[in-house]
């Protein structure tokens, strides 16, 4: 199993999540993060000061997947997620040892 991160533009989360469970992944998480990358922010003007706003808002989701699957996750996140201009994302794969179920106890992939 892996785990897939990716940290997306906050308004293509609705996107994502439907191409998403059109290729049955219907269970992920989701957080409101901020963070920047190589462009380190924006510039901003506010009553005619300039500042740098370091700290972009994104969303990231998290999904646990058979490794069978990830390549078709990501390329739909991929696809879902793209807007062709800087600032589009990343995506993080993580191998995952173990799953459980907290209400059945079930493991593994029958957990997910």
């Amino acid at each position: 199993m892996k785990k897939v991160e990716a940290i997306i533009k906050p308004f293509k989360l609705d996107e994502v999540k439907e191409r998403l469970a059109e290729i049955g992944v219907h269970g992920m998480t989701v957080t409101e993060v901020k963070g920047f990358g190589r462009t380190g922010g924006k510039k901003e003007v506010y009553r005619g000061s300039a500042y740098v706003v370091d700290f972009v808002p994104k969303v990231k989701v998290e999904i646990i997947v058979p490794n069978d699957n990830v390549q078709q996750v990501v390329n739909v996140i991929t696809e879902a997620a793209r807007t062709g201009k800087i600032g589009d994302g990343k995506i993080f794969i993580t191998p995952v040892d173990e799953v459980i179920r907290i209400r059945t106890g079930e493991t593994g992939e029958d957990a997910i």
